[in-house]
């Protein structure tokens, strides 16, 4: 199976990037999670710092803009296959630097993706 990477992770059950690793697994989806705070989610450790991991399928960005800067070269390193932006997330620079390293991008919502089996 693909491994994902949550980055925008949160403790907080309410927040969508809670609700996208639960959905995640329930599908058998290995998970990796990046936030702010360091903590523990469906037994998946949430990293506050950048860990170097490999294999890396597909990243679901749950951050802004302004805060997906100090991300970019570390996107690139990790070469994923695609990088989905969901709502509020959108970011036209990076989109043209993932097209540069021949990385797909998509706006969607990760949670209706999974939904409706197109992740």
């Amino acid at each position: 199976m693909k491994k994902s990477l949550v980055i925008g992770a949160s403790l907080d059950p309410q927040r969508y990037s809670f609700k996208a690793i639960s959905m995640l697994l329930d599908r058998n989806n290995p998970v990796e999670a990046i936030g702010l705070e360091q903590g523990v989610v469906f037994g998946i450790y949430i990293h506050n710092t950048q860990p170097q991991f490999t294999g890396i399928d597909t990243i679901n960005m749950y951050i802004n803009r302004k805060s997906q800067e100090e991300f970019y070269d570390y996107i690139l390193c990790l070469n994923p296959k695609r990088v989905i932006f969901n709502p509020g997330t959108e970011n036209p620079f990076l989109y043209s630097l993932l097209l540069k390293n021949n990385i797909e991008y998509d706006e969607a919502c990760t949670l209706i993706m999974l939904s409706k089996d197109r992740y």
